[in-house]
């Protein structure tokens, strides 16, 4: 097959505020030997792209393509002889025109050239439309259920932005374990869609001190993990409702980065702290296909039940709009948002 020598793609040629994202021409890919070459068609919008647009998370050199995950074809397969005869590699069947999730940065493009490990088969009970809004928070709520802090039955856990897309599936995944489920949001009807997903308790931190309905909905003891995607502006509360031997999981930083904590504030309550990456949980062949499995298991079985808020335009008013919907304080946004880059074979 014949590609092009040059691409679209939603890139950055500095770090900034959203005007410093645009639909910029770019090279095509050059793959690696153990990279497949992916047609993107669409790609799943995160808070992590906002880290990379604000330079709180390094870019080597620019322009820099944005976005962390997609859904798309194999166009390409990788060349290297020891990666072709990987038994992880060959139970995963993969083919030219197969469709893929993709994990890695740099997916918002036309042509991606995707890392075999993170590349994942999609089921065929699964849309791309679905694996591009699911794998990465997907991935996210299990690793950090299972491992960051392993969700238990009878656990009462804090899960803040409830309603996002990550704070769903975290809700949805922990009911299904067993745990009662305390999430905080910032309007009435967000705080609906996240008792549809199975939250026992919804509160709204606008209106109410999150601390204070925290302990009362736990006759003072406080919950057994909190899940923080917020950062900055909420996690120093998180020691004053986490319980003894409790566990803060920092998850990101929506507001910005937490500010150094002492070891000490740990001691208080003997409490752990965590600041996971999910990449981390995923290094290895084996690690990847445990969790892609029961991803997608979680999906087609109902557990996982995808709420796409908004599908944008492939240009820079699109990706810039998604952007401000994603980061809005108090916006409308509850669950996913994702980018149609092109139409599906």
């Amino acid at each position: 097959m014949e590609f092009p020598k040059e691409i679209q793609a939603i890139a950055i040629s500095k770090t900034g505020d959203l005007e410093v994202v645009e639909r910029q021409t770019v090279p095509f890919p050059q793959q690696g030997p153990g990279q497949f070459i992916v047609k993107v068609v669409y790609g799943g919008v995160n808070t992590i792209d906002t880290y990379f647009r604000k330079g709180l998370y390094p870019i080597k050199s620019f322009p820099q393509v944005l976005g962390n995950e997609a859904a798309g074809y194999i166009v390409a397969l990788p060349t290297d002889p020891k990666v072709l005869n990987d038994p992880r590699f060959k139970a995963r069947g993969y083919y030219v025109g197969q469709r893929v999730g993709i994990y890695g940065l740099g997916a918002h493009a036309e042509y991606v050239a995707s890392n075999w490990v993170h590349t994942f088969p999609v089921p065929d009970g699964i849309d791309l439309a679905a694996a591009a809004a699911a794998l990465l928070q997907g991935l996210t709520c299990i690793t950090q259920m299972t491992e960051s802090y392993n969700v238990q039955k009878g656990d009462t856990i804090l899960v803040h932005t409830v309603a996002g897309g990550l704070g769903l599936l975290f809700t949805a995944y922990a009911k299904a374990r067993g745990a009662t489920v305390i999430g905080t949001t910032s309007s009435a009807d967000k705080a609906e869609i996240a008792k549809s997903f199975g939250a026992d308790h919804v509160i709204l931190y606008p209106k109410e001190n999150t601390v204070a309905r925290v302990l009362q909905l736990t006759s003072g003891r406080g919950v057994h993990a909190v899940y923080d995607g917020v950062g900055k502006d909420t996690f120093m509360a998180n020691f004053d409702l986490v319980r003894r031997k409790g566990t803060l999981v920092n998850v990101g930083n929506a507001s910005g980065p937490v500010e150094p904590i002492s070891p000490l504030k740990l001691s208080a309550k003997n409490l752990k702290l965590v600041r996971p990456s999910m990449a981390n949980y995923i290094v290895t062949p084996e690690e990847a296909d445990h969790y892609i499995k029961e991803l997608w298991e979680a999906i087609e079985g109902g557990l996982f039940q995808l709420r796409i808020e908004g599908v944008f335009a492939f240009s820079t008013e699109g990706a810039r709009k998604a952007q401000k919907e994603l980061t809005t304080p108090g916006g409308r946004i509850a669950g996913k948002l994702i980018i149609k880059i092109a139409d599906e074979f």
